[in-house]
């Protein structure tokens, strides 16, 4: 029993350091390691509804959400289609509202974006605090760790606090990718007490304090929105889709 739960261990163990280094994770402070506390590999066939739920059918900005925008190819892939159901331009958006909300760490998603215009996919962490005003962004605030409106090398990065209405405030950074559109690309958020910093692919593209940084847990979001910042989507020749290969959340930890 003891060779069988080492092995276990052991097998644990190196499955973490895999992803690690698949990540290209910020190095730790010196006595601090990075810990895998929540992931989804989007394996089998099925969404795991135990981590993730759709967002509800109906109207979003240009377009509409539909459930029927979700699924998984069985390859070890998310799959979020856009397409015209009906006369409908149609995506969709999932999120761990309820079931993952955390604060601090280092998130990241591994993804391969969408080819027609008129639509642009998301990866963003946000909770019911982006809506208070009087706390600037400590209280809440909606962090887009990535959105791609365009089909080449910019990479968007943003965020949103005090509501969206008269008091909404934000800052954000364009990032230039070379060859983002090609293949698989992570795209990761270190969210630290007092500092934000962004990475793709491993490489830093920008840190941020904006709105003072974000104290309370919030959940995380992959998304696809319709709408002119991405285009004519009367152009695009659909269905067109954005793949999530996984999604990982680390915490820094004392190493034992």
């Amino acid at each position: 029993m003891k060779r069988i739960a080492a092995l276990l261990l052991t097998s644990l163990w190196l499955a973490v350091t895999a992803h690690a280094q698949d990540d290209r994770l910020p190095s730790a402070s010196p006595g601090q390691t990075w810990k895998l506390v929540w992931q989804d590999e989007f394996d089998g066939d099925k969404l795991d509804t135990t981590k993730w739920t759709p967002r509800p059918d109906g109207k979003r900005k240009g377009g509409w959400w539909s459930q029927k925008a979700i699924s998984l190819d069985g390859k070890g892939n998310l799959v979020i289609r856009t397409f015209m159901d009906g006369d409908k331009p149609t995506d969709g958006c999932i999120t761990t509202q309820g079931t993952f909300e955390h604060s601090f760490g280092y998130y990241v998603a591994r993804v391969q974006f969408q080819s027609q215009p008129g639509h642009w996919s998301a990866f963003w962490i946000t909770g019911p605090g982006v809506g208070k005003v009087g706390d600037d962004a400590r209280d809440g605030c909606e962090i887009d760790i990535m959105e791609k409106p365009w089909l080449d090398e910019r990479v968007q990065h943003t965020f949103h606090w005090d509501g969206y209405g008269r008091d909404h405030k934000s800052e954000g950074q364009v990032a230039k990718v070379p060859g983002v559109m090609n293949g698989f690309h992570t795209f990761g958020l270190w969210w630290k007490p007092d500092e934000y910093i962004f990475f793709v692919d491993g490489k830093e593209t920008w840190r941020s304090k904006a709105g003072g940084v974000c104290q309370v847990p919030q959940y995380m979001l992959l998304s696809d929105e319709i709408g002119t910042w991405a285009g004519d989507i009367a152009k695009a020749k659909l269905p067109d889709h954005f793949l999530v290969d996984y999604v990982r959340v680390y915490d820094l930890v004392e190493k034992k």
